[in-house]
């Protein structure tokens, strides 16, 4: 399903939430807001054993069961499928090109492979049979519609401001085996292998004054001094500009101390990795500005949307973990990177709306952002607002992406979107950049597992 037009929405430092949900109408993924380390992050002696596998925080569990309405032992098990899956749907794009056309989890957490009639597809059938999964047979390929998707897109080039301005988005629906196509009004004429009921229409939102520049917080010297995790709040700062985003995942960078984070996050992107490159500082009560942690090596936003923080030496060791919190609280440890994959289980951490979960919607879309279009993004049905921008996206214990942009920035909280959504059916929408993405694109860099 494609969102309305997103855009970013990191949370100026000192303001309040209503008051940027009074100025924008549908923002991008809120920052994550930092927290101090919960005093234990132990279990209580009392509590049961914990089920087998990787132990999860109270908080997530909480997540887990109210959004997905499923054990958190059923979470794990179906995020693990899903890089089976993963796995599996690589290497049949190589082998069966003319056949394969995609896969996902279906909505009782079963793995299905979708085959078009074509070269290879007894020895498909036969793959997908000795994986355990389930066949689908479709009329496309999954060739045949990233041609579609390609075609799509070259004809919006050579179409006029007023067409190509009211199309807002394009994806690959693999479980409806067709492309979708977001647009601003009806009866738009699109190319006759767009189908019609793929074709989504939502008006453009009113825009607002996210990027206005606010006064920096009063320093508060000493803030801080134990373990930052994905999930704990920042401020970047640039001059006058001072916005509140989210760590993401710890990682390292040819052997220096890095935190992945989001692109849109930096205030001053042209400066980044330069000797005045915003500082990122650690965020204190009342959204005052403490000890600056490091400041932003690279940003992108543009196809993409992502920042690499390089950790000052006096901070490394607060990063050299592997943590993904709500914060304040009992963490989760990350043991690997994960692919989105459809219906695969995810949960986000934000420091203005802790955990909250949904399954992956669409992956390898392209969507309009504010003024940016990004093509390698991938969707979950989760509620995020401004204060969770650039925070940690996970599936099971692995790591999965950075939240970017969502469809419901402006409510104050998520309880009313996430009820329309239940009446409507038009659930909240997160946008993410893959963490496989950013480490594809940068050689040498590694999210923290141990």
């Amino acid at each position: 399903m494609l969102l309305p037009r997103m855009r970013y929405s990191s949370l100026p430092v000192g303001r309040r939430p209503r008051s940027l949900v009074r100025s924008a109408a549908i923002a991008a993924a809120a920052l994550l807001v930092a927290g101090p380390m919960a005093a234990s992050a132990h279990a209580d002696p009392a509590a049961p054993p914990a089920p087998a596998g990787p132990a999860l925080p109270a908080e997530l569990i909480t997540a887990i069961t109210r959004d997905l309405k499923i054990s958190p032992q059923e979470y794990l098990d179906r995020a693990t499928l899903g890089q089976k899956v993963a796995a599996f749907s690589a290497t049949a794009q190589r082998q069966f090109p003319q056949v394969f056309a995609g896969s996902w989890l279906d909505e009782n957490g079963k793995a299905v492979v979708a085959l078009a009639n074509g070269d290879g597809i007894d020895g498909a059938r036969k793959a997908v049979s000795d994986a355990g999964f389930t066949v689908k047979d479709v009329a496309k390929s999954e060739t045949t519609l990233r041609g579609e998707k390609n075609a799509f897109q070259k004809w919006l080039e050579g179409q006029p401001d007023t067409v190509a301005k009211s199309v807002r988005g394009v994806a690959i629906n693999t479980m409806n085996n067709s492309i979708a196509v977001r647009v601003d009004q009806a009866g738009l004429a699109l190319p006759s292998f767009v189908d019609p009921a793929q074709v989504i229409v939502m008006a453009v939102p009113p825009t607002g004054g996210e990027d206005a520049t606010v006064p920096q917080a009063d320093p508060v010297a000493g803030a801080g001094g134990g373990p930052l995790a994905a999930g704990d709040s920042y401020a970047s700062v640039a001059g006058r500009m001072s916005l509140r985003c989210s760590l993401g995942f710890n990682g390292d960078l040819n052997g220096a101390v890095v935190n992945i984070t989001a692109g849109h996050c930096d205030p001053n992107i042209p400066a980044a990795g330069g000797a005045n490159a915003p500082g990122v500082y650690e965020l204190a009560a009342g959204d005052h500005i403490g000890n600056q942690l490091g400041s932003f090596q690279k940003s992108i936003l543009a196809a993409q949307d992502y920042s690499i923080v390089s950790i000052n030496d006096q901070s490394r060791d607060r990063f050299s973990n592997n943590l993904v919190r709500v914060p304040g609280a009992a963490p989760v440890a990350i043991t690997g990177v994960a692919d989105p994959v459809v219906g695969a289980p995810v949960c986000k951490s934000g420091s203005r709306t802790g955990f909250s979960c949904g399954v992956v919607n669409a992956i390898d879309q392209t969507v309009q952002v504010g003024d940016h279009q990004q093509t390698q993004s991938f969707s979950a049905n989760i509620c995020a607002l401004p204060g969770d921008s650039g925070g940690p996206i996970v599936t099971g214990t692995l790591a999965l992406g950075i939240s970017s942009a969502s469809s419901v920035a402006d409510y104050p909280i998520c309880e009313i979107p996430n009820l329309i959504g239940l009446i409507t059916g038009n659930a909240p929408q997160l946008f993410a950049q893959p963490i496989s993405t950013v480490l594809s694109d940068n050689p040498g860099l590694r999210v923290r597992t141990n």
